[in-house]
């Protein structure tokens, strides 16, 4: 069992191509050029935001709401 284990976990790294004999994905139409294999695989800034670890820097009371009723 751990000889499979060290036999799947010494794969070879290599970066990605499109199979031998096949092209890559059609040019999308409002695209102004055909992406490379590259521009595929970029994650593009809205899928990974920045992150905002801002604390809560100064408190306020908040106004009564008439809609805030305690359950029944």
């Amino acid at each position: 069992m751990a000889g499979l284990i060290l036999l799947a976990a010494c794969g070879k790294v290599q970066s990605l191509q499109p199979a031998a004999g096949r092209p890559l994905p059609l040019k999308p139409a409002t695209a102004p050029v055909r992406p490379d294999a590259a521009a595929l695989l970029a994650v593009p800034t809205q899928y990974r935001p920045g992150r905002s670890d801002e604390l809560l820097s100064k408190s306020a009371i908040r106004p009564d709401d008439r809609f805030d009723l305690p359950p029944h």
